[in-house]
């Protein structure tokens, strides 16, 4: 790829970013039209948008955002105020020039003259919009001032006490405005005797740091300018600068008046360092260079801060390809596999010195893996946000008044598993907008609010995430399914499922209990894709819901797809992996207990009747079963089953391996890994193989 063509898509990338934010932006100032904050960002976003796309050439997303901008500068300004309508253009133009960025401008021609149109619609009437792009200083005047730093000298007068004032409350009224440090002058103090305790005679030197202006400060001493003499220097701009170059202790001290160059070119004659020589002396007191130092230090504290977070935002971050992370997984679950290896040739030959190195290989290969998983690990609101606009939409588009309210967008997950959980979202939350929420009349009628609410809300658990879509709507109306159900043949007639067997019905391709088509749902189409997406990422659905008070499904996914703990059993000369999130114990079965279930593969564990398939028998393993077997107890969307083997090796992590063509689809496998010996273990995909079970057991009885 030639150097401008990586540049080039690594503006589009970082554009769209700067979309998504905006976006996110744009719904936000809706809700809260008149935060001049969000008004500054969005502007802000546009301006950048438009400069970038310019110096790339893209010249058709530079000008069509141009108009865009023109309108938030008039936002900016105070002269047009935020509203629906012109939020709702906004990401119509949002959209548009997220299409622009794709190439394909033919297609976008149509709508981009509509929208120019319609933006030219809210400028001033009695002229055109600008053709030069805003001001660069009006665009820095939309950010926060800097943090500045003011050296404070404050000498009240004798009579200050007079009017009441105390110089305490001006001291922590400027505390508020920012951090402060205060040295106390106290040298003109008069002995004891001579103290008049309705008189003054304490003076203060302050530095503070803050972002209000010197006019700010200067208000705070409004009522004793006349009794005081005040001096508010500043002395530290908030711009970048070298930290180590600020002023010496001697030129902050002439500054401030304490000290005279002949006096500072004097004691610098001497080998003492200044300060002490200065106070020995009796020129300067010991509280100005106290005062002195404390400003020195605040300053360059200041800029080193400073220094330190530009360096961070342009250095801390790496933008690197997903490919590149893909190959760089792939090769630490080959190092992971020939570090097993090497740990078991280490334990047959029996050498201290090489256990010694392949203990430190385990350990290494371990960070490695661990470090380089957390690198495919990003922050599920990434994927959230993106669903703040599509509720927007869907509620204009049914007539309803939904919120969206979203918890847990730190939550991280692998970044595989967030790409293809996009989708699945999308369809319930579609769903639960649509069937769920009632409309702002029903639910009135209902006594609830106008307002429906969605909530999304993920969470870790071990070493799962559970992502919960929750409405407070209507509800599933448990009837209606399973007249439905019964319709289609999927129940009979006299059936009394569960309530939990009942919900999962929704799942079956084509079923809907909707009694109408709408453009968002309706046909059927969704929930089943939804289904096999999530299985697909080994994860589960589960469905919990009460007439007239809501819905909630619960999505249980991975954290990961690479690499996955698992518990190793074998069955003959063959060794399979069962994923430990899912196991929940194991116990004997012996041939007596086979012989007392009279051939209905059930097994009494801790009083409950558990059904079982033997994997030998249905992965065709040739050879004798022992005499005692073990069942491992697994346990998927709340149905406990049991799988036979012959032995339970233990715990082992397992570097997922994708099946060869020919055993692809094959049901109930999902993988296989390599061992340590260079033999090839089968991972079984437990939920496929419970569903097969059940349906060939449903049709041999």
């Amino acid at each position: 790829m030639k150097f401008t063509e990586q540049v080039s898509n690594s503006f589009v990338e970082e554009t769209n970013e700067r979309l998504a934010e905006l976006e996110a932006t744009l719904l936000d100032l809706e809700s809260e039209p008149s935060n001049v904050d969000l008004v500054a960002k969005a502007f802000r976003a546009l301006h950048t948008i438009k400069g970038a796309s310019a110096m790339f050439g893209f010249d058709s997303v530079a000008s069509f955002t141009h108009e865009l901008e023109t309108v938030f500068d008039e936002i900016r300004n105070g002269r047009l105020s935020v509203t629906q309508p012109l939020i709702g253009l906004a990401l119509e133009c949002r959209d548009l020039i997220r299409r622009l960025l794709s190439g394909d401008e033919d297609s976008c021609h149509a709508d981009r003259t509509r929208l120019i149109q319609a933006l030219r619609a809210f400028q001033p009437v009695d002229g055109q919009p600008p053709s030069a792009p805003a001001k660069k200083e009006d665009l820095f005047g939309t950010r926060p001032p800097p943090e500045r730093t003011y050296r404070i000298l404050f000498r009240p007068k004798p009579e200050l006490f007079h009017n009441g004032t105390n110089p305490l409350g001006l001291l922590n009224e400027l505390a508020e405005m920012g951090s402060t440090q205060v040295v106390a002058t106290t040298r003109t103090i008069p002995p004891l005797q001579d103290i008049d305790p309705e008189s003054c005679y304490v003076a203060w030197d302050i530095i503070i740091s803050t972002r209000k202006s010197m006019d700010d400060i200067r208000s705070v001493f409004i009522f004793v300018e006349d009794l005081c003499t005040l001096r508010i220097d500043l002395v530290d701009d908030g711009e970048n600068q070298d930290a180590d170059d600020y002023k010496k202790l001697g030129e902050i001290l002439i500054e401030r008046g304490d000290l005279t160059t002949e006096q500072l070119k004097a004691c610098l004659s001497e080998q003492k360092r200044l300060g002490e020589l200065l106070v020995e002396r009796g020129i300067v007191s010991a509280e100005a260079i106290e005062a002195a130092v404390l400003e020195q230090q605040r300053v360059r504290e200041a800029r080193a801060r400073r220094n330190t977070n530009g360096q961070c935002e342009n250095a801390t971050s790496v933008r690197v390809g997903a490919e590149k992370l893909d190959s760089l997984v792939d090769l630490v679950g080959e190092l992971v596999i020939a570090q097993a290896r090497l740990g078991q040739l280490a334990g047959m030959l029996g050498n201290t010195d090489l256990l010694n190195v392949a203990e430190t290989m385990d350990r290494l290969a371990a960070e490695l893996r661990d470090s380089t998983l957390s690198i495919r690990m990003v922050p599920i609101g990434t994927t959230f946000s993106r669903f703040n606009r599509l509720v927007r939409d869907l509620s204009a588009d049914l007539g309803k008044e939904i919120d969206l309210q979203t918890e847990g967008a730190e939550t991280e997950l692998d970044k595989t598993v967030i790409e293809r959980l996009g989708d699945p979202l999308i369809h319930l939350i579609r769903n639960s907008c649509d069937h769920g929420i009632e409309s702002p009349e029903v639910r009135e009628a209902a006594g609830k609010p106008r307002r429906g609410l969605v909530r999304l809300t993920a969470y870790h658990t071990g070493p799962n995430v559970f992502i919960e879509i929750h409405d407070d709507g209507a509800g599933l109306d448990a009837n209606a399914i399973h007249s439905k159900a019964v319709e289609r043949g999927l129940l009979a007639p006299e059936a009394t499922p569960s309530h939990q067997d009942l919900f999962n019905l929704i799942f079956q391709p084509g079923f809907s209990t909707a009694k109408t088509l709408s453009n968002v749902s309706g046909r059927g189409v969704g929930m089943d894709v939804v289904k096999r997406s999530i299985d697909a990422l080994r994860g589960s659905v589960e469905v919990q819901s009460t007439k007239g008070q809501g819905t909630t499904i619960r999505l249980r996914l991975p954290l990961t797809l690479a690499i996955i703990e698992g518990l190793m059993v074998t069955v003959g000369e063959t060794r399979y992996v069962l994923p430990m999130s899912l196991v929940e114990e194991c116990v004997e079965l012996a041939r007596e207990d086979v012989e007392r279930s009279h051939g209905n593969n059930l097994a009494t564990v801790r009083s409950e009747l558990v059904p079982y398939l033997r994997l030998r028998e249905w992965f065709s393993v040739p050879g004798e079963q022992p005499a005692i077997e073990q069942i491992v107890i697994v346990s998927v969307e709340g149905v406990r089953f049991g799988l036979v083997v012959d032995s339970v090796v233990g715990q082992h992590q397992t570097v997922i391996k994708t099946l060869g063509k020919m055993y692809r689809h094959t049901e109930g496998l999902s993988g296989a890994t390599i061992l340590g010996d260079g033999t090839v273990a089968l991972i079984v995909d437990v939920s496929s193989l419970i569903k097969a079970s059940s349906v060939a057991m449903q049709a041999t009885s």
